[in-house]
C-alpha cells in the first residue's frame, strides 16, 4: 500500500482548490467535519495516497480556566497571574478530532495555512491535533503560497519548507497579553460603571491595548474640533479678460488676518489699474505610477472611494482570494519580487470585457515595471489572478475587484506627463499668478481616471506686457476646524503608530463602532459618542499611557523580536503583563477621576428607568432601564438584574415565580414573527438548573460564553410543576434542531408554537379563543396534548362545537390546521424524536443558585 500524505488548508475552499490542481480534477471527496479529498499522486519522487482537508480558521482559542470565569468571584487583578488554557474555537465542528482521525496512518503532513503569523500559529495547532510533533519518523512540511492558482500551488509544492515556530510563538504572546490586559480592565470598568449609571448605552465598557488607542485618535480629533476658535481672514483676487479668457489671479500673500491692511493693498492695485507680466515659466512634470497595492492602502481606498468599511472590505477581499480571483489580501509589501510574472498575470486579464483592450495594448506596446516599493518579506502586493465580471462576483465584490485590477494595470502603465505653465504678474507692488496645465501623456491615469491631471487652458502671454484689470474682489472667510477622522485617515494613523496589523486593523475599528464609542456618519467619518469621549478623557486624567499609541507600539516591537527569534516569548509576556498589572492597580485606585467625568455625562441608576415589577426579596418595586444593557434595578436591595436585549418588556399578569417570588415579565422580540416568552428576573440571572444552553448566549472562541443579559427564560426551565416552564408549555420536539416547540403564551389570536433554541415557528389554528397545554401526552408520539377552544363563528367542528383536545402531530384535524413558518418541514415523521419536553432531562441538576457565571463573549483576545 502506498504511504499516505495528509494536507491541511485554512479553509475548505482552499483545500478544494489545492486538491483539484494536484489531482488534475481526478479525486474523490467525502464528508467530515470539513470535506476530505483523496487521490493518488507523487510526493518527493515516490507514489503516495493524498488526503486533503482543512480547518476553519484557528483550531484553538486562548481563555481562562473555569474558576476564573465568574465575574463576582474573581478579582480582575488576579487575572494578570491566572493560568491560561487553550480550548477548541468551534467545539461543535470537532476539528481537532477530525484532524486526529485523518492523520492516522499518514507518514507526512503538509500544511497549507495562510502565510502570515496567524497562519503559522495555526500550523502548530494542526501539528498538535494530528500528533505529528510527538511521533518519530513522521515529517511536517510547510507550503508557502500567495494565491490559489495552479501555478502558485505547483510552485509551493515543489519548494516546501519547515513551519516557523518563532512566528507561531509571537502570536501566542500577543494572545496572552491581549486576553489578560483586555479582560482585566474590561471586567473592572464594566462592573464599576454599569452598576452606577442607567443610560450608558453599551453592554461592555471594554479596554484593549489596540482598541483604546484607536478610539484615542478619534477623540483627539473631536477635542481639536470642539476647542477650535475660528479667525476671519481676507484675500485679494484681481480678474483680467484676455483673448477670450477670464482669469482669476491668486495672491502671493494668500490671505491676511487684517481687513484694513487687505483694503490698503487693494487700493494700491486699483490705483495702478493694470497687471504687468513679470515672469513666465514652463516645466514638464511627471506624475509617477503607483507601486504595488498592500492591505492598508486597499482598506483606505475601500473606505474613502468605494464606501466599504474596513471589516466588509476584508471580507470581500478574502472571498475573492479563496475563489482564486486575487492573490492573498493580507500583505504589508508594495514591492513585487524580481521573479514576478507580469506577462502571465496580464495574460489572465486580456479577455476581460472591461479592460481587455487596455491589457492588450500594454502587452503589445510593452509594459513598464512597477515603481520600487517596500518589501516586508511576507507576500507580494495584492494582484488579480484571473478574470471576472460583475455578474460572477456580485456588485460589492466587483467594485473591490475592479479597483484591484485597475491599480495593478496602473502599476505597469507609463507615468502621467504634463506641462505646467505659471504666469506671474505685478501690480501696486503686489505679486499675483495663475497656472495652466496641459497633459502630454495620460499614462496610468487612463486606467485610473480619478487620478487624472485636469486640463487648465490659458492664453499665451509675453513677458513685460500690461493688461487692464477688469475687477478686484476681496474675499472674506474664516479658518475652519479639521473634520472628524475618516476611516481612511484613521487607518493611516494606526499604521504610522504601529497599532494593529494589516489583519487586525479592521477588527479594532469595527469594535469601537460596535461598542458605541464612535458612530460612522456621512463620508464614513468617525464621530465619538459621549461614552467614547468620557473614557478617553478618563484615561488621560489617570494614566495617559493607557490610551496613547506608544504602549501598543512597544508591545508590537517586543512581539516582532519573538517572531525573529531574538527574544523568548515567555519572558516578553511576563515583562509586558507586569507593566500592565502595575498600571491596573494604579488605575483602580484613581477610578474616581474617571467617575467624575461619567457623573457629569450620565444619569445615576436610581434616577433612571420606570417602575415595572416587584423584587422577590424586599417586595418593593424595581425600575426597568431599557438602554443597553437592558436591566432591572432594585433600589432597596441595590441589585441589578439583566434582561433579554433588543425587545420590549412588560409585566406578565402579576404572576410570580414559584422558586423565588419575583414577578414574571413577558419579553417580546421585535418584528411580526418575533418570539414572546415569560421570564423570572432572578432565574434569568441566576439559573437554578445546571447544563442549560442559555438564551442570548453567543458562541465565542472556545466554549459558550454569555452576553450581558443572557440567561434562562421560562421556556428553558425544566421545573416539573411550574405552569410557565418548558415542562408545562413544551409541546413536541423541534423538527429542525434539538430544541422544544413551546406554546407562545401571548400570541392570541394568531396562536403559535416556537422553538426554544432556533427560529422554527409553527402556526396553530388562528382565531381560537384559547389554546393551552394539558397534563396528558399522546400515546403514539409522547407529544403534549393541547386543548383548543375554537371561535364559534369559525369552528371546524361539527354541530357548532368549539372545544377540541388532541395531538398536533397525530390528530387529523389539528395536523391539517397547523402550518410551518420557518424551517424545512413539519411532519408526523418527527414523532419518533419524542415530545421534546424531555429536553429538560438532559442532566439538569440541582437548584444551586450561584452557579458559575460565564464570561462575556467579547472577553477574548481577538477583540482587543
Amino acid at each position: 500500500m502506498a504511504p499516505k500524505v495528509l494536507m491541511v488548508a485554512e479553509k475548505p475552499s482552499i483545500a478544494l482548490a489545492i486538491a483539484s490542481v494536484l489531482s488534475g480534477g481526478r479525486m474523490s471527496s467525502r464528508r467530515g467535519s470539513t470535506e476530505v479529498h483523496e487521490f493518488d499522486g507523487m510526493f518527493l519522487g515516490f507514489p503516495v495516497h493524498y488526503k486533503v482537508t482543512s480547518v476553519i480558521g484557528h483550531v484553538f482559542s486562548v481563555d481562562f480556566p473555569a474558576r476564573f470565569q465568574d465575574w463576582n468571584a474573581t478579582n480582575p487583578l488576579d487575572l494578570f497571574d491566572a493560568p491560561i488554557v487553550k480550548t477548541e474555537s468551534t467545539p461543535k465542528a470537532h476539528i481537532c478530532r477530525h484532524l486526529s482521525q485523518e492523520a492516522r496512518g499518514c507518514g507526512h503532513l503538509v500544511l497549507w495555512l495562510d502565510c502570515d503569523r496567524e497562519g503559522e500559529n495555526i500550523c502548530f495547532e494542526v501539528i498538535e491535533c494530528t500528533g505529528f510533533q510527538s511521533t518519530a519518523g513522521r515529517k511536517v512540511y510547510r507550503a508557502r503560497f500567495s494565491s490559489v492558482t495552479e501555478k502558485d500551488i505547483l510552485k509551493a509544492m515543489n519548494s516546501l519548507v519547515e513551519p516557523n515556530k518563532n512566528e507561531a510563538q509571537a502570536v501566542d504572546a500577543r494572545q496572552e497579553i491581549d486576553l489578560k490586559v483586555g479582560v482585566s480592565f474590561t471586567r473592572f470598568q464594566t462592573s464599576y460603571f454599569n452598576g452606577k449609571y442607567g443610560n450608558l448605552d453599551s453592554r461592555v465598557i471594554s479596554y484593549g491595548p489596540c482598541q483604546t488607542p484607536t478610539l484615542g485618535f478619534c477623540v483627539r480629533r473631536h477635542l481639536q474640533i470642539s476647542t477650535f476658535k475660528p479667525e476671519k481672514y481676507w484675500t485679494l483676487h484681481p480678474y483680467i479678460i484676455y483673448k477670450g479668457y477670464e482669469l482669476k489671479l491668486d495672491w502671493q500673500r494668500h490671505r491676511l488676518f487684517d481687513s484694513d491692511v487687505t483694503q490698503m493693498f487693494r487700493n494700491f492695485v486699483k490705483e495702478d489699474g493694470f497687471l504687468k507680466v513679470i515672469g513666465i515659466s514652463e516645466k514638464q512634470v511627471s506624475k509617477g505610477r503607483p507601486s504595488g497595492l498592500n492591505t492598508v492602502n486597499l482598506l483606505k481606498v475601500a473606505s474613502s472611494a468605494l464606501g466599504f468599511g474596513p471589516q466588509l472590505a476584508m471580507q470581500l477581499a478574502e472571498r475573492l482570494y479563496t475563489q482564486g480571483f486575487i492573490s492573498y489580501p493580507r500583505t504589508e509589501s508594495t514591492a513585487y519580487p524580481a521573479s514576478f510574472d507580469y506577462k502571465g498575470t496580464l495574460g489572465a486579464l486580456v479577455r476581460n470585457p472591461v479592460w481587455g483592450d487596455y491589457v492588450q495594448q500594454l502587452l503589445s506596446d510593452g509594459y513598464h515595471k512597477p515603481r520600487s516599493g517596500t518589501d516586508a518579506g511576507d507576500h507580494p502586493p495584492i494582484t488579480p489572478m484571473s478574470s471576472a465580471t460583475e455578474d460572477v462576483l456580485g456588485h460589492d465584490a466587483w467594485k473591490l475587484y475592479q479597483y484591484i485590477c485597475q491599480h495593478f494595470l496602473g502599476t505597469l502603465s507609463p507615468d502621467c506627463k504634463y506641462t505646467r505653465i505659471k504666469i506671474e504678474f505685478e501690480s501696486g507692488g503686489e505679486s499675483f499668478n495663475c497656472v495652466g496645465q496641459h497633459v502630454l501623456v495620460k499614462g496610468f491615469t487612463s486606467i485610473m481616471p480619478w487620478l487624472a491631471v485636469p486640463e487648465i487652458n490659458m492664453p499665451q502671454f509675453t513677458e513685460g506686457q500690461k493688461i487692464d484689470i477688469s475687477r478686484i474682489e476681496v474675499d472674506e472667510g474664516s479658518t475652519q476646524p479639521p473634520d472628524y477622522l475618516s476611516e481612511s485617515e484613521l487607518i493611516s494613523l494606526m499604521e504610522e503608530n504601529g497599532i494593529g496589523t494589516d489583519a487586525s486593523i479592521p477588527v479594532h475599528i469595527n469594535n469601537i463602532c460596535e461598542r458605541n464609542y464612535v458612530q460612522v456618519q456621512a463620508g464614513r467619518r468617525l464621530v465619538p459618542t459621549a461614552l467614547g469621549i468620557s473614557l478617553i478623557r478618563g484615561y488621560q486624567l489617570i494614566d495617559p499611557d493607557l490610551c496613547l499609541p506608544d504602549i501598543r507600539s512597544f508591545i508590537e516591537q517586543q512581539i516582532a523580536l519573538v517572531a525573529k527569534g531574538q527574544a523568548d516569548h515567555s519572558l516578553v509576556v511576563e515583562h509586558v503583563i507586569e507593566q500592565f498589572k502595575r498600571k491596573f492597580i494604579y488605575f483602580v485606585k484613581q477610578i474616581e477621576n474617571m467617575d467624575a467625568l461619567f457623573e457629569a455625562e450620565f444619569s445615576p441608576l436610581s434616577e433612571s428607568g420606570r417602575v415595572l415589577s416587584k423584587c422577590g426579596k424586599c417586595l418593593r418595586y424595581m425600575k426597568h432601564i431599557p438602554s443597553q444593557p437592558s436591566r432591572l434595578y432594585c433600589g432597596t436591595c441595590e441589585e441589578i438584574y439583566y434582561t433579554p436585549p433588543k425587545g420590549t418588556i412588560k409585566l406578565y399578569k402579576e404572576l410570580t415565580c414559584p422558586l423565588d417570588n419575583f414577578e414574571l415579565l413577558i419579553f417580546s422580540m421585535r418584528g411580526p414573527e418575533g418570539k414572546s416568552f415569560p421570564f423570572c428576573p432572578y432565574c434569568y440571572n441566576n439559573p437554578p438548573f445546571e447544563g442549560i444552553d442559555l438564551f442570548g448566549a453567543s458562541k465565542s472562541i472556545g466554549s459558550v460564553k454569555l452576553w450581558k443579559g443572557a440567561g434562562m427564560p421560562c421556556f428553558l426551565c425544566p421545573h416539573p410543576t411550574c405552569q410557565h416552564s418548558m415542562i408545562s408549555q413544551g409541546v413536541c420536539a423541534c423538527p429542525e434542531c434539538d430544541g422544544t416547540l413551546v406554546l407562545d403564551p401571548v400570541s392570541a389570536p394568531r396562536w403559535r408554537l416556537y422553538c426554544n433554541m432556533c427560529n422554527c415557528l409553527v402556526s396553530l389554528p388562528e382565531g381560537a379563543h384559547r389554546i393551552s397545554t394539558t397534563r396528558d401526552h399522546c400515546p403514539e408520539c409522547d407529544s403534549t396534548i393541547i386543548e383548543v377552544d375554537f371561535n364559534k363563528k369559525t369552528t371546524p367542528l361539527k354541530d357548532g362545537a368549539t372545544l377540541h383536545v388532541g395531538c398536533i402531530l397525530c390528530d387529523e384535524l389539528l395536523y391539517s390546521l397547523v402550518e410551518m413558518k420557518h424551517g424545512k418541514s413539519f411532519s408526523r415523521n418527527a414523532r419518533h424524536r419524542g415530545r421534546g419536553r424531555g429536553r429538560g432531562r438532559r442532566g439538569y441538576s440541582g437548584r444551586g443558585r450561584g452557579n458559575k457565571k460565564q464570561q462575556d463573549p467579547r472577553m477574548s483576545f481577538r477583540d482587543f
